[in-house]
Parts: C-alpha cells; structure tokens; sequence
C-alpha cells in the first residue's frame, strides 16, 4: 500500500476515560469504595486530552466509567459537545469475571443512563473496562445487544487461542436468533503466527520508541482495515500520585514511561486520521430517549445512639513529607465527619513535623482558615510520638483520636473505637493481628517481626493483647497529658502504652484492619525500629526483676505548645 493511501485513510481512536486510582494495577489495594477519598484529576488530563484531538482535527470514542460520568457530568458533555462520542466502559472498573450476565447488564445500564444525563445523547458502544470478553462465549454479547448496544469493543485478540482466527481479529458481526451485535477489537498482528497487540495504551507505552513504530508501519503495509488505536485519559498525567501499595509489576505497567506518552500520541495524530467507532460504523448518534426510572435500592441509615448527645472529639494528625497523601486524607476525614454527623462535632490538630516538601502549604491549602482545625509546625523533625503528644496538648476535648497520616488505618473505624472509651477507660488501641482484625498488603518478613515482638510484650505486659504498636488509638486526654517520653519517634508510641500500662490504667483491645500505605513511603525503619524494641523489651524485664514501674510525671503539662501554628 502507498504512503498517500496511509495517511488518509481513516483510521479508529479509542479513549479510556479514567483516573489513575481505578485501573487494573490498582485494583487489589484500592477497592471502589476507596474511590471517593481521592483527588480526582480526570478533568485536567481530559483537557489536554481533548486540546490535542482538536489540534490535529481528530474525533474519538471515549468510553467513559459510569462512577466518573455521575461525579463530572460537565466534564462528559464537554466531550460530546467538542465532536467526539461517549461510549460506555461500565459503572466500576471491573472485569468479565467479576459479574454474572445478569450483573453485567445492570453494571451497563447504569453506566449508560448517567453518561446520557450528561451528554443527553444515546449510548451506541461498551468496553469492558478490564480484560477482554470471551471470544468462545456469546452470552454476554446477546446481554449487551439486548440492552441496546450496537457495538462492543472489548475483545483483545492477542495470544495463541487467537492462532488460525483471523476473523475474530476484524471488525465483524456476532448474531444469535434475534440479535447482533458488531465487534470492533483492537489492532494485531502475527509474530511467528502468534496475535500479537499492535496498538497503543499499555502495549505501545511498554515497548522501544522504534520497535512499536517499525509493527504500525509494517501494519499498515499488510493491512487494508482501519488501525485501532487506543490510550488512556490518566496516561498524559505523569505527574500523578504514585501508589506505593501496589506490586512491582502493578507500579511498572502504571508509571513506566508516562513522561513520553504525549509526544508518541501526538505523532500518531500528526501522521494518520482519526474518527470514532460510531463514525466508522456508519451510526448515527441520536438524541438520548427518556428512560423509565430505574428502581434504586432503599437506603437504611442506621444510627447507635441517635438521641445522645453529641460528642466532642479531636483527631491529631501528624505530618512528615506527606504532602502528595494529604488530599486523600482530606476526603477521607470528609467523609467521616459526613458519616458521623450527630454522633461526633470532631476538631481537628495536624502537626507539620518538620517537613521537607510542600507539606505545610497543603496543610493551609486543604484545611487552613476552618475554625475547628489548628496546624502547629514543628521546626525540626521530632519523632512521631513528639508530634502526636504536640497534637494531644494542643487538643480541647478529652476524647482525642490519634491517626496515621497515611490512612494505613480506615479513620472511618473511629466510630466503632470512641464508643469504647467508656468510664474507666483510658484508651482504645487498634489491634491488626487481634483473630477479628487483619493485615492487608504488607510484607510477610515484616508481619514476622512485628508479630515476633508482639508476643513478647503478651507475656511482659499487664494487657495481653495482640498487637500494642499502632499508632491508630482513642485517648483520655488527662491520662496522657502530663507524660514525658524517653523516646520521640515510633518507639515513643509503644512507650505510651506500656506508660499507661505499668500505671494500671486500663486499656481496650479493638480489632483492626492494618493496610500498606497507598501513597508515599513509610519513614519507619523496620529493622531500627524492632532493635529498639527488644531494648525496651529488655529494660522492662530487667525493672520487673526488679519491681519497678514506668513513672508518670504528678504534674500534668499546661497544655500549651512551644511549637506555634
């Protein structure tokens, strides 16, 4: 085929509309119900997204996560008012798998209804947001086609179950007794009679510059049909958060080569023309017709107490370089003030201690100027314990909740964990190796040491819990304000405990889910950290010999921190 011939043929762009937190390397650490507490940073990448096209005067299907559609409707009608179709991709990110027939359907027609509030134009095509449906299997394209889905997108052709079927590599008709749907997969070719992906997304961004150029051309050589060709909207954001959580592999299909993702896209929309599925297809797109209501689920909201009376309570919060984690904390706590409104009037301290980055900015940025929040700044970095006893001096109510930063700890178990902080209780410790609790996404050495040491303090301590050393807990302000630690980092945090403990304070277990950070890296030195440990270990054996106790200091703390806000 000639050159000419290239270029103007009109050849197929296809969008994945989604943020970088709902995509299939992040799915076994952020589950949907996470989704909320994160910044959300489509509308800025489908900006570019869309200046580009416009650019190069190309037109595209975006297929468009139902969840995003409901939550930046404004953002979906910009698309389709700019020249470019709105497709559907379901209402969660989710794969074939994940669903029955029957979820499949309902997870596509709410997808659909709230991209066509948005657009108020009809809903023509589906992606199945991961993986691919099955090419043997023509139940779930019969669910699709009677939903009213003219064309599905979601077959990846690729591997050796595609050896000798080069129809399923084409755009081509799936029909049963009263049905059809057409099959629009993405672009292949062989390699030693092997499908192989020759598009763009995941596949283009993975491999060498000149290698992924060298398999289009030779496509477009041997190739009459349209090339498909396809990316996603968070792929021109490489200055996204990065998720710590997720595995090697997870984070190198993510971030690998996100910086060169613009300029490859631009020069295939420099060198080939581009159009929707729907244009190909020759489908029009109609005005969006007035659906029935679609019944929704009741909504129970239940309540503990809902005639008590409101509870005052603080959350201490401290910060060391965790400016990129502090949006996520501030939809998080949001959402459990939201959840806890009538139960708990909370205040809020966040001690800036002696951060590096931007992390006193984002503090203002996020929470300055509310008058239930104080931001105290240490000038030099003190220690965990240092900041969280700031942050409990500082405090004006007798509940005080400490929490990570980093949401290892879900802040919405607070409303479990206050509740227990009844009269002679003087705090409530979260518990992740308690029988009730768990531990998500940490590594095994390290549970086995921190399990390890656990066990010793059982035997030591006068509360035989678990596990003693999370920093996620419920004080009784006047049982802690007066204390004077030893240490102020992590093992300040275990020095607490075993204070209150050998002062024969009561302490209640809570079973509790511990969850690796999703964002940032943890400042602890693990092995650092369990040395220290088996030091306090020792000295504690040594003072039981001896029958001596931790002392608290008679004089209580005036309160008032040197550190000002």
């Amino acid at each position: 085929m000639g050159v000419c011939a290239m270029h103007n043929r009109q050849n197929i762009l296809s969008v994945n509309l989604e943020d970088y937190f709902q995509v299939a390397p992040m799915r076994q650490v952020i589950p949907h119900r996470y989704w909320p507490r994160f910044e959300l940073r489509i509308e800025k990448s489908t900006g570019e997204v869309l200046d580009l096209l416009d650019r190069y005067g190309a037109r595209a299907t975006f297929f468009s996560v139902g969840w995003l559609a409901e939550r930046c409707p404004d953002l979906i009608a910009e698309i389709s008012r700019r020249g470019h179709e709105v497709a559907s991709k379901g209402y969660f990110h989710r794969n074939f798998s994940q669903m029955c027939l029957d979820e499949l359907r309902d997870d596509f027609l709410r997808s659909r209804d709230a991209i066509e509030k948005a657009t108020g134009e009809t809903v023509l095509g589906y992606r199945m947001a991961e993986g691919s449906l099955p090419a043997d299997d023509i139940a779930p394209y019969r669910v699709l086609a009677e939903a009213g889905v003219r064309y599905d997108s979601s077959l990846r052709p690729f591997g050796p179950r595609f050896i000798g079927k080069p129809q399923q590599r084409r755009i081509h008709e799936i029909s049963g007794d009263g049905w059809s749907i057409t099959e629009v997969p993405l672009s292949s070719d062989t390699f030693l009679g092997v499908p192989i992906p020759v598009t763009g997304g995941n596949y283009m961004r993975q491999l060498p510059r000149g290698l992924h150029e060298g398999r289009v051309a030779a496509w477009h050589q041997h190739h009459d049909e349209p090339w498909h060709f396809y990316f996603h909207s968070w792929e021109l954001d490489p200055d996204q958060p990065r998720v710590s959580a997720t595995t090697r592999l997870g984070r190198l299909r993510q971030y690998r080569n996100l910086d060169e993702m613009r300029e490859r896209i631009e020069g295939w929309l420099e060198r080939y023309s581009f159009r929707s599925i729907a244009e190909h297809l020759q489908l029009a797109i109609e005005p969006a017709p007035v659906r029935a209501a679609r019944e929704a689920t009741p909504i129970v909201v239940k309540t503990n107490a809902p005639t008590r009376e409101v509870q005052k309570v603080t959350i201490v919060t401290p910060c060391y370089n965790e400016e990129e984690t502090l949006p996520y904390l501030a939809s998080t706590l949001a959402s459990v003030e939201r959840e806890n409104e009538g139960l708990y009037e909370f205040s809020y301290v966040f001690v800036d201690d002696g951060s590096k980055d931007g992390t006193w900015n984002k503090l203002h940025e996020l929470f300055g100027g509310k008058e239930n929040v104080q931001l105290i700044r240490h000038q030099v970095n003190r220690g965990i314990a240092a900041a969280t006893m700031t942050g409990i001096r500082a405090a004006r109510d007798e509940i005080v909740c400490g929490i990570d930063c980093d949401c290892s700890f879900d802040p919405h178990l607070l409303a479990k964990m206050i509740p227990l902080l009844t009269p002679g209780v003087d705090m409530v410790q979260a518990s992740p190796y308690h029988r009730d609790g768990g531990v998500l996404n940490v590594p095994a050495w390290r549970l086995a040491l921190s399990k390890g040491v656990c066990l010793i303090y059982r035997h030591i301590l006068n509360h035989a819990f678990s596990s003693y050393t999370a920093c996620f807990r419920v004080y009784r302000r006047s049982k802690v304000l007066g204390m004077k630690l030893d240490d102020e980092g992590f093992m300040g945090i275990m020095e607490i405990f075993v204070r209150l403990d050998q002062s024969n304070a009561r302490i209640v277990e809570f079973p509790a889910v511990l969850e690796s950070r999703l964002i940032g890296h943890s400042k602890m030195k693990v092995v650092r950290v369990i040395r220290n440990h088996l030091g306090l270990i020792r000295r504690l054996v040594l003072r039981r010999r001896g029958d001596r106790t931790f002392a608290i200091p008679a004089t209580p703390a005036t309160g008032n921190s040197r550190y000002g806000s």
